[in-house]
């Protein structure tokens, strides 16, 4: 004997006719936050000419500090401007007294006097910074085509 009336087995072996947007909106959420992550890190305010390099991509889970040298030799600190080397190391020195201390990056132009990136990392290192980065532009195809030639 039949425990289920055919009426029954027929409904439940039917395909199913609903579209699961679970996936779809759990991939979206990911994206979304991918992206409010990596923007900070993306935008600068102070427009550098910065050298082409291959390099690494910035690590945005970790708090940092951008010190940006122009070709005039102008210096800021996020998007503070600091008239002179002595104004910029007491910038940093009230970074460096925050804990974790973040990282410090510098952005520094192409044509700009080394002079001024050299004290930007040497008041960075006498605040306790032990890693400065210096920030370049990655090399594109186009220009690794053009340079072999």
């Amino acid at each position: 004997m039949n425990l289920y009336s055919n009426q029954d087995s027929s409904q439940s072996e039917g395909l199913m006719a609903e579209i699961n947007t679970t996936p779809m909106v759990d991939v979206m959420l990911v994206l979304l936050i991918i992206f409010l992550l990596t923007i900070p890190a993306l935008s600068a305010s102070v427009h550098v000419n910065l050298p082409i390099d291959t390099s690494q991509r910035l690590d945005t889970s970790v708090e940092h500090v951008v010190v940006s040298v122009d070709k005039s030799g102008n210096l800021y600190l996020n998007k503070t401007y600091a008239p002179d080397i002595e104004t910029l190391s007491s910038l940093i020195k009230n970074v460096a007294a925050q804990r974790p201390q973040p990282q410090i990056y510098i952005r520094a132009d192409a044509n700009a006097p080394y002079a001024y990136i050299g004290q930007v990392i040497d008041a960075a290192q006498s605040y306790g910074f032990a890693r400065v980065s210096l920030m370049t532009e990655p090399l594109l195809a186009s220009d690794t085509q053009s340079s072999s030639r």
